[in-house]
């Protein structure tokens, strides 16, 4: 029974490890992705501001096409670094560009350099190519038009880009935290209710109920005499026999002037 219950919380503990792992791996991924979308928000504000001096580093690009599979496929996000020296590119890199094809109307395309022609004016051209394509690109592309070259693929980003992009998207990016938030909280309470229950059966074993007490009271109180701290002195100032011979008197004086008290047989 003991092996058991061990395995048992060893495959959670192992489960719960892995979801740990994958989480904050797409964590992490999430918090490069939007710092390097900061960055390129800002650098390119600042790049149409300032002109090209100002031209950002890095900038991002989702392929859209399938010119370049297997080894970058529609909806990877390419990460391009900014190329300052022509001769920084040589053949077999990826580089993004500004088409000067009339159907492409100067889109942005991310192909294969396969040759390198120097120009007598000293400029440089770029013959290109797409890995699923089977014959070049029509044009060479000059240095000026190249915006950089891959240094980093993010497989399938562009399906979160496109995803957020709808509607839809932008209302569950909504909906996920704020329900996350409310049952969070009812799960608190839950626990805090809980908590009270366990409480209150605690107070309830140690402590008697009211009703207990209410029916352990007896019904007739007896009022406990108090005793004094002293005996008291009788009062000697007074005879009782003379006050009642006074009080007889005074009726007999009362009702017949002729009978007075001394005509009353005297006690022996």
């Amino acid at each position: 029974m003991n092996s058991e219950v061990k395995q048992k919380l060893t495959f959670r503990e192992i489960l719960k490890l892995i979801s740990t792992i994958i989480s904050w791996t797409v964590f992490v991924l999430l918090v490069i992705c939007a710092c390097f979308l900061l960055y390129y928000f800002i650098a390119t504000k600042v790049f149409v501001h300032f002109g090209s001096k100002y031209e950002p580093k890095f900038s991002l690009y989702t392929i859209i096409s399938p010119s370049m599979t297997p080894n970058i496929n529609v909806y990877d996000v390419v990460i391009d670094v900014r190329v300052d020296d022509p001769e920084d590119i040589e053949i077999g890199d990826v580089i993004t560009f500004y088409s000067d094809s009339p159907e492409l109307n100067g889109s942005t395309i991310t192909h294969r350099v396969i040759s390198i022609i120097k120009n007598n004016d000293g400029t440089y051209s770029y013959q290109t190519k797409g890995d699923h394509n089977l014959i070049e690109d029509s044009s060479t592309v000059p240095f000026e038009k190249i915006v950089g070259k891959v240094a980093l693929r993010i497989p399938q980003l562009g399906r979160v880009q496109f995803f957020l992009a709808s509607s839809y998207g932008w209302l569950i990016l909504i909906m996920i935290p704020a329900l996350y938030i409310i049952f969070k909280d009812i799960n608190r309470l839950r626990k805090l209710k809980q908590e009270e229950k366990s409480n209150l059966n605690k107070n309830s074993d140690n402590k008697p109920s009211k009703l207990k007490e209410l029916l352990s009271r007896p019904v007739f109180k007896k009022e406990k005499q108090k005793l004094l701290g002293y005996t008291p002195k009788p009062d000697i100032t007074t005879n009782p026999i003379a006050e009642e011979k006074s009080n007889i008197k005074s009726i007999f004086d009362a009702y017949d002037d002729d009978v007075s008290i001394e005509d009353l047989p005297k006690l022996k």
